[in-house]
């Protein structure tokens, strides 16, 4: 058994966990930035991250009960991400890498999703859709890596969600206060629905539903029922065509939009429809988080995976598709 401490620190959260490879999580330590308004500014989260480092590294020790000497490596998420956030998290880990002797472990963030997400949910072989403010994505594993079987062409759903709320000023993060309100909504107006093959396009939706805001003839809530049942849509037309494609039989919802219970029951439908589970990350290993760092780098350091520090540039497109998956067959 290796025991691994991962880093996080793509976007708005700080996480360090500690893992090993079969699965257990001893420590799961994050602080998240929150703006002051509008998005997230990498310059701003970066410091947030930075100011908070140290303490959070301290948190995620004194839950495992270790100190960083009774660790076997480092695990970084080394992209993709925004360049000044991934810069603090590369930065320390490579200091406790040369510092204590530990091999450090590249991470790709969205791998670290799917793989805390087959953990939690037991799914063994399934269709993953990877939903989050920065990434939409349906991915399966097959020879050796995820492959991507649909994506967004331009913005992610998280994203389209999040910058309507800003518009509307409902707040961050705008997923939640978006689908209140379309919980509220009872009237579907006609909405761009942009599915090219496999893939999505969610910048003219959000295009769209901005201009009906601001224009004010429909409620607010109209609005947001809209949007939310046209954007949820398609991800779904599209998962059904991957699982359709495929052949496999299990569906798993993973990133911070899988706390989603309108999607997930969207999803659930579809799936059932089709002969095939369903199930989703939940809790604390839903968003970003150092834990699911940890243990993919439990995993990729198990399978033989490090890299020198001298080599452990940040990369901050670094695409799911790039990654070997050795430790999984």
């Amino acid at each position: 058994m290796v025991v691994v401490l991962g880093i996080e620190s793509t976007a708005h959260t700080f996480g360090v966990g500690i893992a090993t490879e079969h699965g257990n999580i001893l420590a799961n330590a994050n602080r998240t930035y929150v703006p002051p308004s509008g998005g997230i500014k990498p310059s701003e989260a970066a410091e947030h991250h930075s100011r908070v480092a140290a303490a959070v590294l301290r948190q995620a020790l004194q839950e495992a009960g270790l100190g960083i000497g009774d660790v076997d490596a480092i695990a970084v998420a080394l992209g993709p991400g925004m360049g000044p956030c991934l810069r603090v998290g590369a930065t320390l880990a490579r200091y406790l890498a040369l510092k204590f002797n530990k091999p450090l472990v590249p991470v790709n963030h969205a791998v670290a999703h799917i793989e805390v997400a087959l953990l939690s949910t037991g799914m063994r072989d399934p269709v993953v859709v990877y939903v989050a403010g920065g990434n939409t994505i349906i991915t399966a594993f097959n020879e050796g890596r995820y492959r991507i079987f649909g994506e967004t062409l331009d913005i992610p759903l998280g994203n389209c969600l999040d910058a309507f709320a800003r518009e509307a000023g409902l707040g961050f993060p705008g997923v939640p206060k978006v689908e209140e309100l379309a919980r509220r909504g009872s009237r579907y107006i006609e909405m761009p629905y942009v599915v090219k093959g496999q893939d999505l396009s969610y910048s003219g939706l959000l295009t769209y539903t901005i201009k009906l805001y601001r224009e004010g003839k429909y409620p607010l809530e109209d609005i947001c029922f809209s949007l939310v049942e046209t954007a949820y849509s398609m991800l779904v037309e599209v998962t059904e065509r991957a699982l359709a494609h495929t052949g496999k039989r299990e569906v798993v919802l993973t990133g911070g939009v899988a706390r989603s219970e309108i999607l997930a029951s969207k999803l659930e439908l579809m799936a059932r429809a089709r002969g095939a589970s369903f199930a989703r990350v939940l809790g604390e290993l839903a968003g970003d988080n150092g834990a699911m760092i940890a243990y993919t780098g439990a995993l990729a350091y198990s399978g033989g995976v490090t890299i020198n520090v001298e080599d452990s540039r940040i990369k901050p497109m670094w695409r799911l598709d790039e990654v070997d998956i050795p430790w999984r067959r």
